[in-house]
């Protein structure tokens, strides 16, 4: 289990909480990012988050809630990020997912808990990564939507036919974790591991977890 830490809910500023992620074992930075319309609040200073993001030593998975996420795409690709991850639902045709490749990053899609898996199946064979919201995005630290381990069970068979990995996000600790990890290959938690006294313990729970 590949385990991705969001920084969105965490007692400490964004540039000490990813100091201490870059002591601890996570396979990820992950960076969440909002416009203001598509979900939360505003989050996206260019020059802030470039300085932040430079401080991580971590591969950045970074996941844009944003319903024009074009211009930022392209300034983001500078970091050379592992991922970027859009919305499955702000899509028309392939041209964002063909943006995001040709600067030789992955791409991923966001499903929301209430959108159809079926969104996404136009899609599964230009893709990298599919992460299911297992909470409504925008806000750190909500409660895990239980209907998200039947979709989880349902994208898993999807991977027989397209090479894409499979992630949750959304209220993710090692009691929810253990619901989905027959499914899923990636995990994102952000308030389990980052509001806790030792973060590298929450993190080894979550690898521990699994199943694989």
């Amino acid at each position: 289990m590949k385990v991705s830490v969001s920084y969105l809910k965490s007692p400490y500023s964004v540039a000490e909480t990813i100091l201490k992620l870059n002591e601890t074992s996570c396979d990820f930075l992950h960076v969440d990012l909002m416009d203001g319309v598509f979900a939360g609040t505003n989050n996206y200073d260019q020059e802030s988050v470039f300085q932040e993001l430079h401080l991580s030593t971590k591969p950045l998975d970074i996941h844009l809630m944003m319903v024009n996420p074009a211009g930022v795409i392209q300034t983001l690709a500078s970091l050379h990020p592992s991922y970027i991850t859009i919305p499955v639902e702000i899509l028309q045709d392939d041209q964002l997912i063909s943006l995001v490749k040709s600067y030789g990053i992955k791409c991923g899609l966001a499903l929301n808990p209430d959108t159809p898996i079926e969104s996404l199946i136009p899609f599964l064979d230009k893709i990298d990564l599919v992460l299911l919201m297992s909470v409504y995005p925008g806000k750190g630290g909500q409660k895990f939507l239980e209907g998200s381990v039947s979709k989880a069970k349902a994208l898993k068979e999807f991977k027989s036919r397209f090479s894409f990995v499979l992630a949750i996000d959304g209220g993710i600790n090692e009691e929810t974790i253990s619901l989905v990890d027959d499914y899923v290959d990636q995990c994102v938690s952000g308030s389990y591991v980052c509001m806790a006294d030792s973060m590298e313990r929450q993190i080894e729970a979550l690898k521990k977890t699994s199943k694989f």
